[in-house]
């Protein structure tokens, strides 16, 4: 969720089923972006979330397979038996029909609105890119999610630049660290510098996003950071600009 790179989890999910052990699949960010096939990707559990494509917040949903295995939990909240035993309390019903309605909607136009996405993360990426220099890009470079892009750029502060952006609505890491100040450990293991770590924004591009809004992106973008860096170059010291008076001392 953070630099958008799809993980192997068919291969994963060989693994861990070679070796007797159930496997859990966050797919928050995955579900209506790329296909899901449990079956062949071996998956034992599935947490999903609604808002995540589009659907209402506060409701989600846990796949936990029936049949080979058998996966059995035990239940967090006791009380009236909702949901099979496995968790009490009044559903959600407003939201389940959201959620499925939006699980529908993404069913048929996944295929296009990914291609939609990635030809929108390219043309930002590449935008940037072509503006400036000192530009990493953070993730896999073609096997990632369509609308994510996590760019860190060289000689500015990420925190500043997210202030002057303004009202693009772009983050300096995953929502779900988003009150801490440590730097990022997923960009720390792939090799970024802390500097760099401080320095990455993470722009995410959905199904409402728009050629124009992307472009205005990039010009914004670019203003910001040239106009960060060259705030950040230290003014000449007198020694150094001063004229020299006279002539240099003889020995």
């Amino acid at each position: 969720n953070e630099i958008g790179t799809i993980e192997p989890i068919e291969e994963i999910g060989a693994i861990t089923r070679a070796h007797g052990v159930l496997f859990h699949v966050d797919a928050a960010q995955t579900l209506g972006r790329v296909p899901i096939d449990v079956e062949r990707m071996g998956i034992d559990l599935l947490s999903i979330s609604a808002h995540k494509l589009y659907g209402p917040k506060g409701v989600g949903a846990l796949y936990v397979r029936r049949r080979a295995p058998r996966v059995r939990l035990l239940p967090l909240i006791d009380g009236g038996g909702h949901e099979r035993g496995l968790r009490s309390g009044t559903l959600n019903v407003p939201g389940i029909v959201g959620f499925g309605k939006a699980c529908a909607i993404a069913a048929v136009e996944m295929e296009e609105e990914a291609k939609r996405c990635r030809q929108l993360r390219q043309r930002l990426y590449e935008g940037i890119t072509n503006g400036l220099d000192g530009v990493f890009l953070n993730g896999h470079p073609t096997n990632r999610l369509p609308g994510n892009l996590n760019l860190s750029f060289q000689d500015v502060d990420g925190e500043s630049l997210l202030m002057g952006l303004g009202q693009i609505a772009v983050s300096s890491g995953s929502a779900c660290t988003s009150a801490t100040l440590e730097p990022s450990y997923v960009l720390a293991a792939i090799g970024r510098d802390e500097a760099l770590i401080h320095a990455s924004i993470r722009f995410g591009i959905g199904r409402f996003n728009t050629i124009e809004e992307i472009d205005y992106t990039v010009s914004r973008v670019i203003d910001t950071v040239r106009r960060l860096r060259e705030m950040s170059i230290p003014a000449p010291s007198e020694e150094t600009t001063a004229p020299r008076i006279g002539t240099p001392r003889q020995r």
